[in-house]
């Protein structure tokens, strides 16, 4: 009996609209087309979690990294639905971890988040590279921000981004007289620092040079009919000449240069 209802229900409403189209189309109106009409499935919070065949294992067989090469071929489209599952993915294995480390368990390989960040990095760098392409073929420029070669409040060299501020450089008084006027880069500790600062850089660079011409000599002890060309190229900032007339390059017999 309600099988028989629902074929009449079904007969007169199919009738109903095959007569209002059939009304619009005489009457030259435009006719709404009527599609059915789904919304995406919702999960609850059990997508933050890996599969539950998951839990227990000790060893997950997992894939590589996206490279550059691979992400270059694909569309703006295909990258942007790339980038959200691998957000998704990556917030999935941050709550895995942080769960295991709550119950003192081994997460079971940790370099699958390297991965999806590696992956994510490569195509924010694709992104990248089409955004400068298209300001240059628009505009003639990279479309970047401007990267200017300031000193910090340590008297070192560094490279800054600019960005906007709602007040101008000139007009805050109280940035420019900390950093100029009262101190930061002409006040005496930094000074001091900086001073101390190229010493240190100094000694780095002075050992380095001690250590490779050291190790030159050793090799002309060893080796005392060894490329002198090929030497050279090897250790460009070390004196050949020099080590060749050196105590510890002769060795126990005369050399043969």
């Amino acid at each position: 009996m309600n099988f028989t209802l629902f074929r009449s229900v079904l007969r007169n409403v199919t009738s109903v609209t095959y007569r209002s189209n059939k009304v619009f189309s005489l009457c030259g109106l435009p006719q709404v087309p009527r599609t059915i009409h789904t919304t995406c499935k919702q999960y609850d919070l059990m997508e933050f979690f890996d599969e539950k065949k998951n839990w227990n294992e000790s060893n997950i067989r997992v894939g590589r990294s996206w490279k550059l090469d691979e992400l270059r071929i694909k569309s703006n489209g295909d990258l942007h639905k790339l980038w959200y599952v691998l957000l998704k993915e990556r917030n999935m294995l941050y709550t895995m971890e942080h769960e295991c480390n709550e119950n003192v368990k081994l997460f079971p390989n940790p370099e699958r988040i390297d991965k999806v960040q590696e992956s994510m990095d490569n195509i924010e760098t694709v992104i990248r590279e089409r955004n400068i392409a298209y300001y240059k073929l628009e505009t003639g420029e990279t479309g970047e921000r401007s990267v200017d070669e300031v000193v910090n409040l340590l008297g070192l060299n560094e490279k800054y981004q600019k960005q906007e501020y709602y007040l101008p450089k000139f007009m805050n008084t109280r940035w420019v007289r900390s950093y100029f006027e009262h101190g930061y880069i002409n006040s005496l500790a930094v000074k001091k620092f900086y001073r101390l600062y190229k010493e240190k850089l100094y000694n780095i660079e002075r050992k380095a040079r001690n250590r490779d011409f050291s190790h030159v000599q050793h090799l002309l002890k060893r080796f005392p009919d060894m490329d002198m060309e090929k030497l050279k190229a090897e250790y460009p900032n070390v004196d050949i000449e020099k080590a060749k007339r050196s105590k510890k390059a002769r060795g126990h017999y005369m050399p043969k240069y």
